[in-house]
């Protein structure tokens, strides 16, 4: 479980205080995946980075009960000088994993054959979505964090084989997906809410998400 309680973030802008969240209280139970639709600019990836523990509300307490993924789409653990056989291993050891599983299992998944062996800076984007979604498949974890929807690959291989062992997680885990696009999260969640002026509006349907989403959008 990860619980926002009366939870408040903002950031001092230059020329003023832009609110994330204000005295927010919700909860992601196991088991029920929750989307959250937010326009860009208003804050998606502070709260996604807040479930993972990597920034601090200003107010408030987070609860987290459960193993929690890094987000999906960041690669700030990942050291672009470094091959991507050591960034597996190094991330293994964060989580206390067998660095030969992890690694076998990201050179498996993402099948870039040298590239694997070489500096990740001289890769191109493709590359490093698959190692980025090979990395956090390799790692189990109760719930996935995922900012923006999940990196796109034009391997029809790859789609395949890592679209089948998300299912096998997400059949176990859960996952927290924010986006400004509803469609990113339709194939993934059941519940879903609406970030707006620093407060999260939670909705037992994405389909109702959607309707006060798109009032504000265009009202």
């Amino acid at each position: 479980m990860i619980e926002f309680d009366n939870v408040s973030k903002s950031f001092w802008s230059g020329t003023q205080r832009k609110v994330i969240l204000d005295r927010a209280s919700f909860r992601v139970e196991p088991g029920n995946s929750l989307g959250i639709l937010a326009p860009n600019g208003t804050g998606k990836t502070t709260i996604i980075k807040m479930m993972a523990g990597m920034e601090k509300p200003d107010e408030g307490t987070i609860r987290r009960t459960s193993r929690i993924s890094f987000p999906l789409g960041f690669m700030g653990g990942i050291a672009g000088k470094h091959t991507a056989n050591e960034n597996a291993r190094y991330i293994a050891r964060l989580y206390s994993l067998d660095p030969d599983y992890v690694e076998g299992f990201c050179r498996w998944l993402a099948d870039i054959g040298e590239y694997f062996d070489q500096p990740m800076s001289i890769w191109s984007s493709g590359m490093k979505a698959r190692f980025s979604l090979a990395l956090m498949l390799a790692l189990e974890f109760d719930i996935y964090l995922v900012d923006e929807g999940m990196p796109t690959s034009t391997d029809v291989e790859f789609n395949r084989k890592a679209g089948m062992i998300l299912r096998e997680r997400l059949a176990k885990g859960t996952m927290v997906i924010v986006s400004h696009q509803p469609k990113t999260l339709e194939k993934f969640c059941r519940t879903a809410a609406v970030l707006r002026n620093g407060q999260l509006y939670m909705f037992d349907s994405l389909e109702e998400a959607k309707r006060l989403y798109d009032y504000k959008a265009h009202g």
